[in-house]
This record gives structure tokens, sequence and C-alpha cells, in this order.
């Protein structure tokens, strides 16, 4: 949107200047956004009321410095603001951020969701998708076991009441917010939105979790959701950047409980390494939640990665206990239904 001025007089500064002249001053003058201004700045992006200029201009400058905690909780709630949702939405237990994809081993993680859902634990999954080619991402994974994806924020609280998970690509539940990510392709630089994003908690679930691929991220999402005033979350290096666990690698998780950060050291599930997948066969994660593959390597994926949700949502009290739980969870799934599944 053009920013208008009388003809003949004294070009007037557009509103949105100060945010990137704040970030792009120098090495001596130019200072990290205050949260206030992260939020202010984020809202008029998602408002459209920034230059495509100016918008590009902002996300390099943020990427090339790495957001801190104070800009990513005020982008993050920014846009939190702008997601309408329907004003009878349910209570939702666990926030699940899928924006990774997978492309080494198959996406294991959504059994370890579901298994939850059918436990009670309802879980709103959320994601951006084809950003990185020859990667599996949560909604073809997920027809692949007959579950939809919703594609409206009214039809993700009817499955979430009905079944006790959704999930959402961006593209459906912020299409603002999936339209400035996009420009990936354009600029040629991974957005810092696409680590904000992941923070968003849009229905206001009582836990959060995230995985990423590279661990200075973690200090960032564990200290932004405190800032966001998020009570309870978990971030870890998970495989592939996504929510689940690595079972053959010892796993540090940072953490808030009742809003206080700590970090908790899990050991290896397995011994040994795992090699990538030649193909990622989707048809597989039915046949593991069938029981008709008894693949133990990606069992020990799912389990722990229920374990580390049960550990700190508040359901478990240590880590044994956590994965004793998470086995059992698994273990006593009922294998002829699918939450969701049509």
């Amino acid at each position: 949107m053009a920013h208008p001025r009388a003809h003949g007089a004294t070009p007037q500064e557009h509103p949105f200047a100060q945010y990137v002249r704040i970030l792009g001053k120098g090495p001596n003058l130019s200072r990290p956004l205050t949260m206030d201004e992260a939020r202010a700045a984020m809202t008029m992006i998602m408002k459209g009321e920034v230059e495509q200029a100016q918008l590009g201009a902002f996300l390099c400058l943020l990427r090339v410095k790495t957001e801190l905690p104070e800009e990513a909780a005020g982008l993050a709630l920014a846009i939190k603001d702008s997601i309408q949702l329907p004003a009878d939405a349910p209570k939702v237990d666990v926030d699940w951020a899928s924006y990774a994809g997978k492309s080494r081993q198959l996406p294991h993680y959504l059994l370890a969701a579901l298994t939850l859902a059918q436990h009670g634990i309802s879980v709103f999954m959320h994601g951006a998708e084809n950003h990185t080619a020859g990667r599996v991402y949560s909604s073809e994974a997920l027809a692949s076991l007959g579950v939809p994806a919703a594609t409206s924020a009214e039809q993700a609280c009817a499955q979430l009441r009905a079944h006790n998970f959704a999930y959402m690509t961006l593209e459906n539940l912020s299409p603002r917010l999936h339209q400035v990510m996009g420009l990936r392709q354009l600029l040629g630089l991974r957005s810092p939105i696409h680590t904000v994003a992941r923070m968003v908690n849009p229905f206001g679930a009582a836990f959060t979790i995230n995985g990423v691929t590279h661990p200075p991220y973690m200090p960032v999402h564990q200290e932004g959701s405190r800032l966001m005033g998020e009570r309870f979350a978990a971030v870890f290096k998970g495989d592939g950047g996504e929510v689940e666990r690595r079972p053959e690698k010892d796993c540090t998780v940072a953490f808030l409980a009742d809003g206080q950060p700590g970090t908790e050291e899990w050991p290896a599930l397995i011994a040994g390494t795992r090699d990538k997948e030649d193909g990622l066969e989707l048809p597989r994660l039915k046949a593991l939640w069938t029981g008709e593959d008894k693949d133990e390597v990606a069992a020990a994926a799912i389990a722990g990665t229920i374990a580390i949700v049960l550990r700190y949502s508040g359901r478990a009290a240590s880590v044994a206990e956590a994965e004793g739980a998470a086995q059992a969870m698994w273990r006593d799934r009922i294998k002829t239904r699918i939450p969701g599944a049509v």
C-alpha cells in the first residue's frame, strides 16, 4: 500500500520505517527491537500496512542478526492477536508445532500425537509445508492414515471436540502469515517468521512443544515463550527439526515448569545409529499403528516423544515415570481406531 503525501510537500516517512531503521542503522547505532516494538511492527505486517521492500528489509535484518527472545515473543503475540477463532473454541491441552517436514525417517511424531489424543489429551498441531523439496509434511502423512487436515478454524474446533486432534496448515490458519513466509523463495533466506510461527499457540493450549534443527534456537523458544506468558513448554532438537525424539541420541530438553525455565537430560533409548530410510513409505505409518509393522526403533521414537509431552505438561514427575507411562500408552492404543480417521 503506497504511503500518501501531498503533491510538492516534504516526503513523509512511512510509519514502518522506524522499525527498519532500529535494526539497520549499522554496527554502532542499530539495536534489537523491544518486545513492544516487535509486536507493533508485526501488527502492521499482519494488517498489510507495510511496503514489500520494507518487509523484505525487515526480515533480512532480523535474520542476519538472529532474532532475540524479546523480538520473537513480540512477533508471535502480534500473530496470535491476528488469528480469529470461534468464540466457543474448545480447551486444548497441547499445542504442537510441525514446521520442518521429514526427509530421513517417517513422521513418527504423528503417531505420538494421535496416541495422546486417543488417551484423552487434546492436541492442536499447526505447520508450514512444501518449503523444502524432498520432505514429507504432516498433511500428506495424515492423509495416509485417513485423517484429514482442517481447512478452517471451525473445522479444527469440530475435530478437536470429536477426536482430541486437529491439524491445520499455516495457509489456512493464517493466510497472511503464510504469504509472509513465502518470501523465503524470493529472498533466498529462511525467514525468522519460520521460528516465530512455531511459538504462536493459537488456541492458548496449556502446554506448547517445539522441535528445532539447531540447538542455539532452544533458548529463543524457551525465553520467548516465557515472555509471552506461557507456563508449561518444552523444546528440544528433534528428528529433522520436528517434535520427534531421536531414540539413538541423548536429548537435552529446555522447558518451562509453571513459568520457571530449566533444562533436563534424557538418555538415549537404543544403542547404535539409524540409517536414512531408502524411501519414506507412508503406508508403513498405518502398519505401525495396527501392529502389523513391529519396528522397535520406530516404537522407541514414538514412545520417547510421548514421554516428553507427559513430562513437561505436568503429567509425570520424572523422566523414568514419563517413559514408563508413554510406553504403556503406545502399547495400549486401540489399534483398530485412529483418532480422526474417516
